[in-house]
């Protein structure tokens, strides 16, 4: 059997090499974390090990011997508090969706004075992600809210050299830069962008998309992972970034955001609260400022039977 029990590993009597794919915890901050190794290197005598947060939007290095395997039942248990806090953000997330239609079908017919059939319009998502896994999870919870989304897999390196061309196929009215990042103290102050492993590429990112739309509110901007500089971020023209606090951030933060802009009227301006606050991560790791929903409301809603 290659895994070993959490307590087991934590008191290092696991002895299992460490491959490709595993699921593993950092010995040295308690296997606080779980990480999917990504690519095992040498450099000189030693051996190291690339990750990928699983639930949390971080990539990180870290000495071989500091790895230790999860057993099944603790990825499942550590698994399920995530999921427990993704479904409570769903629930929040969904009453609030119920108020703005509510609301806006109330205004749009008059105050129910007269019946109207009328349809709605949400805005339209382009979703650039650096990883492939946490881009299925986020557009399979995009298809459950109920938010018309294009998602395409870019490493963050290419990020700004594509953004140009699939802003011109897509024409979203929403776009989100996201993958993997991380702070490093050891390469620079936290004011240093140098210090961050895509914090760079995701602000050229930003950059190329404004130079084709500028305004804040004919697109709205998302960009960021964990720990990702925000200030650097905003100013580049994001309305929505992560993370003031250099904290890690969820993997399907990115998508409560957008999705309250969507679900938003365009005559209306979203306070950045109202956004966070049903995130999983808020304001330490999210912040932005006022934008303007982009919903659209229309009648008459006709469905024609043959």
């Amino acid at each position: 059997m290659r895994h070993k029990p959490l307590k087991e590993a934590l008191l290092g009597v696991t002895t299992v090499e460490v491959k490709l794919n595993d699921i593993v915890g950092r010995l040295s901050y308690n296997c606080d974390i779980l990480f999917r190794v990504i690519d095992i290197r040498k450099s000189g005598e030693s051996k190291f090990a690339i990750l990928y947060g699983e639930d949390v939007r971080l990539v990180a290095d870290a000495p071989y011997e500091d790895l230790v395997i999860i057993d099944q039942s603790e990825q499942q248990r550590m698994a399920q508090q995530f999921r427990s806090l993704e479904e409570q953000s769903y629930k929040l997330f969904n009453q609030d969706v119920k108020l703005l239609r509510e609301r806006q079908e109330y205004e749009s017919t008059g105050g129910y004075n007269q019946e109207y059939n009328h349809f709605q319009v949400p805005g339209k998502v382009l979703h650039l992600d650096g990883d492939p896994t946490y881009l299925k999870k986020c557009l399979s919870l995009y298809e459950r809210i109920g938010v018309p989304v294009f998602g395409v897999h870019c490493n963050e390196k290419e990020m700004p050299i594509k953004i140009s061309q699939l802003l011109n196929y897509y024409r979203p009215d929403i776009l989100v830069i996201t993958g993997h990042d991380a702070y490093s103290k050891t390469k620079g102050k936290m004011s240093d962008l140098n210090a961050y492993r895509h914090s760079k590429h995701f602000m050229q990112t930003v950059q190329e998309a404004r130079k084709k739309i500028p305004h804040l509110d004919q697109l709205v901007i998302f960009a960021g992972a964990c720990q990702s500089h925000f200030e650097s971020l905003i100013h580049a023209g994001a309305n929505f970034a992560s993370s003031p606090s250099r904290v890690n951030i969820h993997a399907l933060d990115p998508v409560y955001i957008v999705a309250k802009i969507s679900f938003t009227p365009f005559m209306e301006r979203v306070n950045v609260w109202d956004v966070l606050r049903n995130t999983l991560t808020g304001e330490k790791g999210l912040g932005g400022i006022e934008t303007k929903g982009v919903l659209r409301t229309g009648m008459p809603y006709k469905i024609y039977k043959e």
